[in-house]
C-alpha cells in the first residue's frame, strides 16, 4: 500500500492529443504492453508477452460484461435532432425492459412529456427526471425493447474518441468473452485478449475466472472534487458467482496470484473479498472508490489501459502501484508514443 496522496491535482499529466487512439490496433493482441515491475522498473513489450508474467496456477479475472448499443439518435416532433443515451434498465419500474435511466440531448428541451422519434414505429417517451440531470425514458414500439435497441442503437464510444461510430466498432468495442449485456462502456483492458491467447494461458494452467460488472457512464467523468475523498462514484451492478469465488479461493490457498483484467475487475473483487482474504460469491451494487491509501485484499497484479488525468481509474491504478511510479510510467509511455485510452495500448503492474 502506498502513502497517502489524495489531492486530485496530483493526478495530472500532459498528453499530446495525437496519442489518443481513435481506432483499435489492426489485431487485438498486437497492442504494445508496458510492464511496470517491482521498484518502478519499466519494460516495453508486446501484449502477447503477457504470458511470461502469469504463472500456472495464477488466476486471470475477466469482466464478461457486454456493451449494448446505447445511443439512440432521433428527432423531436418539430424535426429538430435529439439524442438519448440509455444508461441502465429499470426493470423495477417495468419488467418488460422498456424503461431506462438515460441522458438526453438537448437536455433543456427534452422534459417529461416530450417524445423523440427514433425510427418508423419506434419512439422514446420522456417520463420523468432522474438523478444527475438524467431522465427516465420509455421505449415505445411494436417489438421487444432490446430488439429495438440492437437494431437502431449505436455504439456509445467514449467522448474523447473524436469520430462517429461505425460498423466495425460493434465488434472491436467489445471483448471476445463478452456475455452479460448491460454496459455503456467497454472494460477496455479486456479488448486486447484473443481466444487463442486465452486458450494458451489456460493450457499452461492459468485459471481464467469470469465475473461481471456493468460499466456505467460515470467511468468517463473526471474527479471534480479537489480531494479524492470528496468524490462519489456512481454505483455499478456486479456479480461474482459461487464457481468464481471457489476458484479464486483455491488459487489463493495454493499460493497463486490474482491478476485482474481492468479496473472494473479490481473494484468487483475488492467488493467481495473478506478481511481475511477469502472471496465470497455475491451480486449487487458497488460504489467502491479506490484511491490512496487503500489496503488491497483481493488483487496482486493488474492488466489495464492508460487512463485520463484526474480520473478515478488513474487513482485506482496509483493506489496499487504508487502514484509517482505510475506517473513515471505514463511519462515514459508518452515519450515512447504509446497509444492512450480505450482503444490504446496496455500496461501490466506486477
Amino acid at each position: 500500500m502506498s502513502g497517502a496522496a489524495t489531492r486530485t491535482a496530483d493526478y495530472e499529466y500532459d498528453l499530446p492529443s495525437h496519442l489518443i487512439a481513435s481506432r483499435p490496433a489492426v489485431a487485438r493482441d498486437q497492442s504494445r504492453l508496458l510492464v511496470l515491475g517491482p521498484g518502478g522498473t519499466i519494460l516495453d513489450r508486446q501484449f502477447p508477452d503477457l504470458e511470461e508474467y502469469i504463472a500456472p496456477g495464477d488466476a486471470l479475472v475477466l469482466n464478461q460484461t457486454r456493451v449494448f448499443p446505447a445511443r439512440l439518435i432521433g428527432r423531436k416532433p418539430t424535426g429538430a435532432p435529439a439524442e438519448i443515451l440509455l444508461v441502465r434498465p429499470r426493470s423495477d419500474l417495468d419488467p418488460t425492459g422498456a424503461v431506462f435511466e438515460a441522458l438526453v440531448r438537448p437536455g433543456g428541451k427534452l422534459k417529461p412529456g416530450r417524445t423523440v422519434d427514433i425510427a418508423p414505429g419506434f419512439r422514446v417517451s420522456i417520463e420523468d427526471s432522474a438523478p444527475g440531470g438524467g431522465r427516465l425514458v420509455r421505449l415505445v414500439g411494436r417489438d421487444d425493447p432490446w430488439d429495438l435497441i440492437e437494431r437502431y442503437g449505436r455504439v456509445p464510444l467514449p467522448p474523447y474518441i473524436d469520430r462517429e461510430d461505425d460498423e466495425s466498432d460493434r465488434e472491436r468495442y467489445q471483448t471476445v468473452f463478452a456475455k452479460d449485456r448491460g454496459s455503456v462502456a467497454a472494460p477496455t483492458a479486456g479488448l486486447h485478449f484473443t481466444r487463442p491467447l486465452l486458450d494458451r494461458l489456460e493450457a499452461r494452467g492459468v485459471r481464467v475466472v469470469r465475473i461481471t460488472l456493468h460499466v456505467g457512464i460515470g467511468t468517463f467523468r473526471p474527479v471534480s472534487a479537489s480531494r479524492a475523498e470528496d468524490h462519489e462514484l456512481q454505483a455499478e451492478w456486479y456479480r461474482v458467482d459461487a464457481a468464481a469465488a471457489r476458484t479464486l479461493n483455491e488459487v489463493r490457498d495454493a499460493g497463486g496470484s490474482v491478476f485482474a483484467v481492468g479496473t472494473t475487475s479490481v473494484r468487483t473483487l475488492e467488493s467481495v473479498v473478506e478481511p481475511g482474504g477469502r472471496f465470497r460469491p455475491g451480486e449487487g451494487w458497488t460504489d467502491l472508490f479506490i484511491h490512496e491509501p487503500f489496503e488491497f485484499r483481493a488483487v496482486n497484479a493488474l492488466v489495464t489501459n492508460f487512463h485520463l488525468p484526474r480520473s478515478s481509474l488513474l487513482m485506482l491504478v496509483s493506489a496499487l502501484a504508487g502514484r509517482e511510479r505510475v506517473l513515471a510510467a505514463y511519462a515514459h509511455a508518452v515519450e515512447q508514443e504509446y497509444r492512450f485510452y480505450s482503444y490504446g495500448d496496455a500496461m501490466v503492474i506486477v
